[in-house]
This record gives structure tokens, sequence and C-alpha cells, in this order.
């Protein structure tokens, strides 16, 4: 992995508009459960939940017509308040300050990033960390959803407060799309990390990429084939922004 490494740092080195696109793979090493492993989220035998299917418990429909159920897992299950960033949050908000990432593209809601120091966070999926009300749009803090003693929070005017994520049949945010896409457009390298590439639209946004370097960090390959220069290192993305951040003399 080392060569691979030092290949890496050759590749940022001559860079200068860098995009990282991750998923839930970047906050699996602090303990947040991705969905599709063996041991994520939708592998979790919970007596609670075990008669619905994993998707609907994230969708559209069960906010509407099961909201108590919707609520219950939201809490048990997407509550990262607590949670630390790991070292590929902190060393993506380092490499922000040298002038060289532009923008994290995540599909993550858990908003580590952001905790690391990174200031141009796109979340394509949204954020469990702010919530508004479905009726009057009124936003609520991070903490509202999760500690509202009522099964279903509701605002002052009647409506429901729901966190503000993307969930299944519901379409992705606009402004975040469009900021992803740019950026992703304007790159001359793009890393993309921690992810399966299987959840769409999202997935498809690094088909906009156009620029010298594409670069992957994961466990499994991707196919992500292309033209011109292509990296994979084979890692958990942690591990390997450890190694990376060493060899540039960079703290994180």
């Amino acid at each position: 992995m080392i060569d691979r490494i030092e290949e890496l740092k050759e590749i940022i080195d001559g860079s200068d508009n860098i995009v990282f696109f991750g998923g839930a793979g970047v906050s699996t090493e602090s303990g947040v459960p991705d969905f599709r492993s063996k041991d994520g989220l939708y592998n979790q035998h919970d007596v609670r939940f075990e008669k619905y299917q994993p998707e609907y418990l994230l969708s559209h429909s069960c906010l509407v017509y099961e909201p108590e159920v919707y609520y219950e897992f939201h809490r048990q299950k997407m509550d990262t308040r607590n949670i630390e960033p790991n070292a590929a949050h902190k060393y993506l908000a380092a490499l922000e300050k040298m002038g060289k990432l532009k923008a994290v593209v995540t599909q993550n809601i858990d908003g580590l990033h952001q905790k690391a120091g990174s200031r141009t966070v796109y979340e394509i999926h949204g954020t469990a960390l702010k919530n508004y009300c479905m009726k009057c749009g009124r936003e609520y803090p991070e903490d509202y959803v999760f500690e509202s003693t009522e099964p279903v929070p509701h605002c002052d005017c009647g409506g429901i407060i729901r966190p503000d994520i993307t969930l299944y049949e519901e379409g992705l945010p606009d402004d975040q799309v469009a900021g992803a896409v740019r950026a992703i457009s304007d790159a001359d390298t793009l890393i993309i990390g921690g992810t399966s590439l299987s959840v769409y639209p999202a997935a498809s946004f690094i088909n906009y990429f156009r620029g010298r370097s594409l670069v992957v960090i994961n466990m499994t390959a991707l196919d992500v084939s292309r033209g011109g220069n292509m990296l994979f290192i084979q890692a958990r993305i942690g591990e390997a922004f450890i190694e990376l951040a060493k060899l540039q003399g960079v703290e994180i």
C-alpha cells in the first residue's frame, strides 16, 4: 500500500482543485454503522423493527403513514451527536486548510466532516443535525427531535417536525446537488472513498468528473473505469489517510 500512498501524494502535490466524494465507509471508523455490510443497519435484527423492510423505515411513506415507527427508528439508529470524527474526516479538513481540497461531497447525514473542521461540504442526502416543520418550515435545533418527549414531535403550528434528511421516495436537495455537481465538474482530482456507489442518483454524480486524476480508496474495487490516470488503493480510508499524512508531515 505504501507505494500507492506515495503515488497519491504526488497526485495531491500536483493538484490545486481536489474534490472528495464519500459514503458510509468514511464514518464507520468512528463507530457509525453503514447500511449494507454484515453489521450494517439493514442487517441488525432488532425485534422492534423486524417486521419492516429497512428501506421502508427510512422512507417518506413511513414518516407519513407510520410516524411513530419512523421516529422510534430514527432516535434509536440515527443519533450521532456523540460520535467523533476519525482520521479521514480530520485529514480532509486539513487538506482544505492547505488550499488543496475545494469541496467534500458526502452521502452521509452525520455532520462529522463539519465537526472535523471542513467548511465546504455538500450533503446530498441532507443532515440529521437540522430539523424543520413540515407545515410552516420553522427550523429547530439538532437536539430537538432526539430529545422531544413526544413520540411524534410537533411544531406550535401543529405540523410535524422532521429531520432534514433525504428519505427514500424523496428528491435530493437542489442546492446541495447543484454545488456537488459544479465542484466535481471543476475538479482536477476526484478522490472517491468509503462507498459502494450503489445508491442512485448520488452515485451518478462522479460521471461529471473530467479532470486529470481519479483516485479510489476503498476496501472493494469500484466500477469507475475511465480514460486517464486512475489510482486504486485497497484500504480503509482512515488508515490510508493516516499514512498519507505521515508522508506529508500533516498533523491530524
